[in-house]
């Protein structure tokens, strides 16, 4: 019998790598959806895929309510917990993103702790591990967020709470109910999708891109990441017991400037990308007005560099060529625009 996994948020684009992921792996997967109505176009994009779909099945949660979480941890092994609401604009409400994404997670894990499952993998964030937000940073897994930051975005406070949270509970546990943690850390992130949903922000990007749509990148630099590494790190940290209670960081070995990936995709042949930086006076003063804008102020004018080594040598893993991950990100989300 195959070992099953709640993977909570498969309609997103680290969502639907992770399903496939595990798929591929010969793991069930039970995968959570707002809205049925999506389940049918992500079944026949995997199978377009050649990703097998027999042990998929879909179910229907909110993170901000209590029904059916029960039901769908129900015979469950693993959660794979990914959903959490993300924009780059600035909500007027920072409880917009911060309570979906803490109360989702504790949702999450007690219906998990109370199915008996033995380990969770979390879908964290590199802005979970910026300080205070206010000047470049060396990343690594010890550094957080102070979420008190006057220079924290909503969702970097929604990231670093929720995570907090999860480990508090994690090792608040008995030992007879305890059970694994592992949190995932991604920066930025690019790659291919299966759907062609374009409505979040790490597509997005891409779309505005290559169709022209994005006049000016912000003068910022971090390290950025590939959704099939992504996807790849969360199974394997499901495997490996020495993943449990690691916060892992999956991303680029570099930190690289958000007009890289404009640059790479105008050296492709990609007519319509533009390949100017904005000054970063200009960005802070748009910033006062414009909620897209507001929320990548933390990132302008600042490098954050993240060390990569524990992922590496814990799991054996090499991130891709960030240009193998720009080009292949603007050649899908370009197959999905023709």
């Amino acid at each position: 019998m195959l070992e099953k996994v709640l993977l909570t948020g498969i309609s997103g684009f680290v969502g639907q790598h992770c399903a496939a992921e595990l798929l591929k792996a010969g793991y069930s997967v039970r995968g959570s959806l707002r809205d049925s109505g999506k389940a049918d176009a992500i079944r026949k994009a995997f199978e377009e895929a050649g990703v097998p779909t027999e042990a998929l099945t879909f179910c229907v949660l909110d993170l901000l309510e209590d029904e059916g979480w029960e039901e769908a941890m129900k015979d469950c092994s693993y959660l794979l917990h990914v959903a959490s609401p993300y924009q780059t604009r600035e909500p007027k409400d920072p409880d917009e993103y911060i309570r979906p994404a803490v109360e989702g997670t504790m949702r999450a894990l007690k219906a998990a702790q109370k199915a008996g499952v033995k380990k969770v993998v979390i879908t964290s964030s590199l802005v979970a591990m910026l300080g205070d937000a206010d000047r470049s940073l060396a990343i690594d897994p010890t550094t957080w967020t102070n979420p008190g930051s006057r220079h924290a975005s909503a969702y970097m406070k929604s990231k670093v709470l929720a995570e907090k949270r999860a480990w508090a509970y994690i090792n608040g546990l008995e030992e007879e109910n305890a059970m694994q943690l592992t949190t995932i850390h991604p920066g930025p992130i690019f790659g291919p999708t299966y759907t062609g949903e374009m409505s979040g922000a790490s597509l997005s990007m891409t779309k505005d891109l290559i169709t022209g749509r994005m006049p000016m990148l912000p003068k910022a630099a971090i390290n950025m990441s590939d959704v099939r590494d992504v996807a790849q790190i969360h199974v394997q940290a499901l495997k490996n017991d020495q993943a449990s209670g690691k916060r892992l960081i999956v991303a680029t070995e570099r930190p690289h400037e958000f007009i890289e990936p404009a640059q790479i995709l105008k050296s492709k042949g990609y007519k319509k990308v533009r390949t100017k930086e904005a000054p970063t006076g200009l960005m802070k003063f748009m910033g006062l007005f414009v909620a897209d804008i507001k929320g990548m102020l933390p990132l302008v004018g600042k490098t954050y560099s993240a060390t990569i080594e524990e992922t590496t040598q814990l799991l054996g893993w090499t991130p891709r060529s960030f240009e193998e991950t720009v080009t292949d990100s603007a050649a899908s989300v370009q197959s999905f625009l023709d």
